[in-house]
């Protein structure tokens, strides 16, 4: 019977992985761009109280499928 001894060493947990072929690459873009467009879609067949619900407006749409961990109620004048 064997042991085998020694070290794992794991990244960080919100390291990016590493691409081994361009198509990976590409699918992976593709599968997040879908998302976003789901995203967009989604929030534009909401009424304007229905945004406001949730913190946007119609304007803030775009912005917000784009940038998903960026808070638009930052960025909103008084």
């Amino acid at each position: 019977m064997s042991t085998i001894h020694g070290t794992t060493e794991f990244g960080p947990a919100t390291a990016r992985r590493q691409y081994y072929s361009p198509l990976e690459a590409y699918w992976d873009a593709f599968c997040e761009w879908r998302k976003r467009e789901r995203l967009r879609t989604e929030l534009c067949c909401l009424t304007d109280s229905e945004l406001m619900d949730i913190g946007i407006t119609r304007g803030e749409i775009d912005f917000v499928a784009s940038n998903p961990s960026v808070d638009p109620t930052g960025f909103r004048s008084s």
